[in-house]
């Protein structure tokens, strides 16, 4: 409570008046009537139930590690004590809640709360979905005015003769009940009572006027008819398990519900390690005044941030609001029919198998870990059916991770293709043989291996199938697109798959580097010499590869854009930039087809209308652009380091052309001599940018980008490239700022 008394004497007594004292009421609301029903449901004195709402709103509520979580007893918990209480008595299940809450500490001090979320949520949603099956099939036998049996089959057996006899005045209240309970949440006016609260309350009043003869709720003594707890008498290894389960489940349903507020509000991320120390806590002082466990709990969560909730008060206040009401209403709590509470708790069962979650877990395939789970719950138990869930859920996670497709097609006469993807493992083995079995000896293959995996049984029958075919005189050509598993497992090196990254060479590393890595260890970690000259053949054969490999592999995905784009082109810009291989404009601007219409030339000039003679080149690609395509935008790049430029510093060489073009970059110099030596740039870097501002000048000599400009129906952007950091700079009133570093909005 010292964390919370520090943030209220912070200065937020006014946000803890003002949002939490309203939300905590209205948890309060709806965790009384809830606490009673789980308590009805689990076999368990009902005031365990308000112990159990008490403690996890005061203790977990003040210790957790979200601000927003409501913890008390959960229905997902009530099939386990049911149990419990049925086979070691009451008082031995409050000593089990007190060593579960004990082994949550542990697992809390050891910071291992992050493990739970690596419980399936498919086991998770099919568990509370079959303990919602359950409840409801129990509960419904007592708003029939009959008794539950002891499992869900036999409750299904008994169901046809419980509807037969009629049973007017508890029938008559459950459906009362659960006719408020569907009817409420459509009435928006009357939403801000909770309706499991209007539900229990109609059904009160009717019970009491009327004068029907029903069961009602029996408190006892309040609080002080608790009892403590007992060590269990039996089996220590079916005790020890019973702490187990109790521990872990309430630990998953709290982690997972904590996750799931971080979505529902903006305020600090929850720690899950805190959280479930805290839990811990809250069940070791549960168990020991003779309380219900505690686990986080959706519904009053969502409930809590619905009322506008801000901090973790409201989750203690709720819990004072119980033990107030507990203590000085007590004798109403006994007026409530336990037929009103049968069909609130029928009313949880149903809302319980959410087919919401069975949606969003089909487009995942994982619906049938979520339908065995549920019915291995009812049918068999809920721990049974957990690991049953667990299981089918590894088996089915093995399975993706071992799958693998084998897809060849012949692509021409005597040429085939290949395409393998996903884990290559001995499981994929027969599938590939008998793939590869397909292609005729002496044929020309294209194999395509996009790996996540591959082990050595699948590269030892990969490998013997290549020197076989290749024997045969066939001819292979294998392309790893993924990782070098087939080229690692032919050097002899060690693979470890976590340090394997994708290969990127198949779009943006030159050719010399890409020919370099076939013959040499140069992506495994060897050394690469950028700027190695190859001869005339080589370069062909360059090109000659680029565009296979294009037609083989990029040309397949980007053919439908390439088809929409056929008949016309749209793009937003005119991208004027230099010459220079090393500049590459959809990389440095990660832009594709369709998207600049680009004019390249040597310095990235644009010679000013009035030049003479004039240049109709570079004129001919803006007017084309502005009045035909009707850009939007202008954009001039510059680089470090341009040769254009460097001449204009020094001297330009005898080449008649080249002479004759960069009398238009003369602007550009004298406008670098009158400007002054603003930053840390060397002389060359400096006058690449000053020529970019220069070029923008130059385009708004032509009247009708001048035109448009001053309308404001273009932009003229001017972009400066920095080879060696591979860093975008943007022109900003004379100034450029890298892009990294420019704040939006």
């Amino acid at each position: 409570m010292t964390r919370c008394s520090r943030s209220i004497s912070g200065g937020n007594r006014a946000s803890v008046l003002k949002h939490d004292v309203p939300a905590s009421l209205v948890v309060f609301l709806v965790a009384v009537p809830l606490s009673l029903g789980i308590a009805v449901a689990s076999g368990a004195p009902v005031a365990a139930g308000l112990v159990a709402a008490v403690v996890g709103g005061v203790v977990a509520g003040a210790l957790g590690g979200s601000v927003v979580q409501v913890s008390g007893p959960a229905a997902g918990l009530s099939l386990v004590v049911a149990e419990l209480v049925h086979t070691y008595g009451w008082r031995a299940t409050c000593m089990i809640t007190l060593l579960a809450g004990l082994v949550q500490l542990a697992l809390g001090t050891l910071k291992v709360a992050k493990a739970a979320l690596a419980v399936s949520p498919a086991v998770v949603h099919g568990m509370l979905a079959g303990v919602g099956v359950v409840i409801a099939l129990s509960q419904l036998h007592i708003v029939l005015g009959g008794k539950p049996q002891r499992s869900a089959l036999e409750n299904i057996v008994e169901l046809p003769a419980q509807v037969v006899h009629n049973h007017n005045h508890a029938v008559m209240i459950g459906v009362l009940t659960i006719a408020i309970l569907v009817v409420w949440s459509r009435l928006p006016r009357l939403r801000a009572v909770p309706a499991p609260l209007a539900a229990l309350m109609a059904a009160t009043l009717t019970a009491t006027l009327t004068g029907w003869d029903l069961t009602k709720v029996d408190l006892g003594g309040g609080f002080s008819s608790v009892e403590g707890p007992l060590l269990p008498q039996g089996d220590w290894h079916a005790i020890a398990g019973a702490v187990l389960l109790v521990a872990l489940l309430a630990a998953v349903e709290s982690l997972l519900t904590c996750v799931a507020s971080n979505r529902l509000h903006d305020g600090p991320r929850a720690d899950l390690d805190k959280e479930l120390t805290a839990q811990g806590f809250a069940n070791l002082v549960s168990g020991a005044l003779g309380g219900l466990p505690v686990s986080g709990v959706v519904v009053r969560t969502t409930t809590n941030v619905r009322a506008g909730a801000r901090s973790r008060w409201s989750t203690v206040l709720h819990g004072v609001w119980v033990l107030l009401f507990t203590v000085a209403f007590a004798w109403m709590i006994g007026l409530i029919p336990l037929e009103a509470l049968a069909a609130l708790l029928l009313f949880i069962g149903v809302q319980m198998v959410n087919l919401a979650h069975a949606r969003n877990l089909r487009g995942h395939r994982e619906v049938p870990v979520y339908l065995v789970t549920m019915a291995g719950v009812v049918v068999i138990g809920l721990a049974e059916g957990v690991v049953i869930g667990l299981g089918l859920a590894a088996l089915l996670a093995l399975r993706r991770l071992a799958w693998v497709s084998v897809d060849v097609r012949q692509a021409a006469e005597r040429r085939w293709r290949i395409v393998v993807t996903g884990s290559l493992t001995f499981i994929g083995v027969p599938r590939l043989t008998e793939a590869l079995a397909a292609v005729p000896p002496g044929s020309a293959v294209e194999l395509d291996l996009s790996l996540d995996f591959m082990d050595n049984a699948a590269f030892e029958a990969l490998h013997a199938w290549r020197l076989e075919h290749e024997r045969s005189g066939g001819a292979v050509d294998i392309d790893e697109v993924h990782g070098e598993w087939y080229a690692a497992g032919v050097s002899g090196a060690r693979v470890f798959p976590a340090r394997i990254p994708p290969r990127h060479d198949r779009w943006w590393l030159p050719w010399a580097d890409r020919r370099r890595s076939h013959t040499s260890p140069a992506l495994n970690g060897g050394p690469v010499i950028h700027g190695a000259e190859a001869a005339p053949g080589e370069t062909a054969a360059d090109l000659l590869r680029g565009t296979r490999e294009f037609q083989r592999r990029t040309a397949p995905l980007a053919r439908p854009l390439f088809n929409r784009m056929a008949r016309r082109q749209t793009p937003s810009h005119l991208f004027i930039t230099c010459a220079d291989s090393r500049v590459v404009p959809n990389i440095i601007t990660a832009s594709g087809p369709g998207d600049l219409f680009t004019l390249r030339n040597i310095g990235n000039l644009v010679p000013r209308a009035s030049c003479s003679p004039p240049d109709d080149s570079v004129a001919a690609a803006v007017e084309y652009a502005v009045k035909v395509l009707k850009v939007r935008t202008i954009t001039v790049c510059g680089h470090s380091g341009c040769g254009a430029m460097a001449a204009l510093l020094d001297e330009v060489p005898e080449l008649p052309g080249l002479r004759s073009w960069m009398r238009h970059g003369r602007p550009s110099l004298a406008r670098f001599v009158d400007s002054p030596a603003g930053d840390d740039a060397g002389p060359l870097d400096r006058l690449c940018r000053v020529n970019v501002i220069q070029q923008l000048d130059n385009l708004r000599t032509y009247s009708y980008v001048d035109a448009l400009v001053r309308a404001g129906k273009l932009e003229l952007t001017g972009l400066y490239f920095d080879i060696a950091s591979a860093r975008v700079h943007l022109l900003d009133r004379e100034r450029f700022t890298p892009v990294a570093e420019l704040r939006t909005g």
